[in-house]
């Protein structure tokens, strides 16, 4: 799903009440497949590889998950 067209990923978006894959799906294809590539396709701790793509990530992709995702949470 995650590397499929925008369209669809932000049809699914709208459909999922988890709040971090909400965001995944509304990410552009780049973001997307990056996690991919970092997370999904690595062998070793998925939390740690998350954590790790993460604080790789630009500024305001960080700061979209902190405001969409986190917060809420806080």
């Amino acid at each position: 799903m995650l590397l499929g067209p925008d369209l669809v990923c932000r049809a699914a978006a709208s459909r999922s009440s988890d709040p971090e894959e909400r965001w995944m799906l509304t990410q552009g294809r780049k973001v997307r497949t990056s996690y991919v590539a970092a997370v999904l396709d690595k062998a070793g701790d998925p939390e740690l590889l998350r954590q790790i793509w993460m604080m790789r990530q630009p500024a305001p992709v960080r700061e979209s998950f902190i405001r969409e995702v986190l917060e809420p949470l806080a």
